[in-house]
C-alpha cells in the first residue's frame, strides 16, 4: 500500500513540476516580448532547462530563405526547420 502512495506522490510531483516550468516559461516569454531582455535569474532558469524565449517564436522569413538555399546546395531533405538548425548547431 505504501509503494502505491509513493508512486502517486512522485507522479503528482512530476505533474506539478511540469506545470510550474510551463508557467515560468510563459512568464519569461511574456516579459521577453515586452522588453526584449532576459534577467540574470531568468537566464539561469533557461540554462537549466535548455530553453530560450526565442524558441517559441516562429522562424523568420530570412531564415526560411537560408534553409531553402541550403537545401538547393546540399540536396539534403530536412523534415523541419528545427532539424536543419539543430544540424547547423552541431557543426
Amino acid at each position: 500500500m505504501e509503494s502505491i502512495s509513493i508512486k502517486k506522490l512522485n507522479l503528482n510531483q512530476e505533474v506539478l513540476a511540469k506545470a510550474v516550468i510551463k508557467l515560468m516559461k510563459q512568464d519569461i516569454s511574456q516579459r521577453y516580448k515586452q522588453i526584449g531582455e532576459v534577467t540574470d535569474e531568468d537566464w539561469e532558469f533557461c540554462e537549466q532547462i535548455d530553453w530560450h524565449p526565442v524558441d517559441e517564436f516562429p522562424p523568420k522569413p530570412e531564415h526560411i530563405e537560408l534553409l531553402k538555399k541550403a537545401l538547393k546546395e546540399t540536396g539534403k531533405v530536412y523534415s523541419s526547420t528545427e532539424e536543419f538548425f539543430r544540424e547547423l548547431d552541431s557543426k
